[in-house]
């Protein structure tokens, strides 16, 4: 457990299992910290070396207000473990991270996974009229700057899913997605500025040429359905694996099944 020094911040890193082993970085969602790995961390570590870091806004990181890329911060992690390459874990956001990480550093990539994430400048997905609801609360809420009511309906729309309430879920799990989320609550009026890459992922996809493995939960909010859809088909070496009972955090809601499938996957291609 550490803090590295990045420009205008310090990421707040921790790290499990041996260093000789082949690297792991994960990049958590934009809903949780880096504790949305906890469940599957163990066994990940037993034969690869596990990094993950809160990104700037979240978690135990410190920012301050500057411009700053996510790609880069990524890089300086590796950089600071003296981490030569790495697959790359992202869920959601941190699956936009990864895949432009993976762009404009391909030689410290040595393969890609995507978790309920899209390409950077993916264009807008019609939402249904339900989705747009639930997203309208969360408007509301960031326009009267109720900010804790603001993360408590995140966790509603993509933790537990737009179709599903927290009374037929698990009440572990439930407790487990606000705590991720709530765990947020002192960076909301933090304001660091991310730099886009340029020009955006979705049209480069076909220039990432390391095993990937996308992944999704079926409960998931449909514009990230059709994101899963558009990344399987479009890059070259791509594996698809949906979880039929979860929604945007499968790592936490389903830790057993989606370590395996991890865990299968990176031996399937030697990584």
């Amino acid at each position: 457990m550490a803090h590295i020094d990045v420009t205008g911040g310090e990421l707040y890193v921790e790290t499990d299992g041996d260093p000789a082993n082949p690297a792991v970085l994960l990049i958590h969602a934009g809903i949780a910290t880096l504790r949305m790995w906890d469940p599957i961390v163990p066994q990940l570590s037993a034969d690869h070396y596990v990094i993950r870091y809160d990104t700037r806004g979240f978690g135990k990181t410190r920012t301050e207000n500057v411009e700053f890329a996510n790609r880069a911060d990524a890089l300086a992690v590796l950089d600071d473990l003296g981490v030569q390459r790495a697959t790359l874990v992202g869920a959601s956001r941190g699956g936009v991270i990864a895949i432009d990480t993976a762009l404009e550093f391909p030689e410290r990539v040595a393969g890609l996974v995507v978790v309920g994430g899209a390409p950077s400048g993916f264009s807008d997905v019609d939402l249904t009229t339900h989705e747009d609801q639930l997203f309208d609360a969360i408007d509301a809420a960031y326009e009267k700057k109720d900010w804790e009511r603001m993360l408590r309906l995140e966790v509603e729309v993509w933790s537990f899913g737009p179709h599903r309430t927290a009374d037929e879920l698990d009440p572990g799990f439930v407790q487990t997605a606000y705590d991720l989320n709530l765990a947020n609550l002192p960076h909301v009026e933090e304001d660091p500025s991310p730099i886009p890459i340029d020009p955006p992922a979705v049209d480069r996809l076909g220039d990432i040429d390391v095993p990937a493995l996308i992944m999704v939960g079926e409960h998931d909010v449909s514009e990230t359905l059709v994101q899963y859809e558009y990344l399987l088909s479009t890059l070259s070496d791509a594996t698809g694996a949906r979880f039929p009972d979860a929604a945007h955090l499968p790592s936490v809601e389903q830790p057993g099944d989606f370590v395996r499938v991890l865990t299968d996957w990176l031996r399937a291609n030697r990584l």
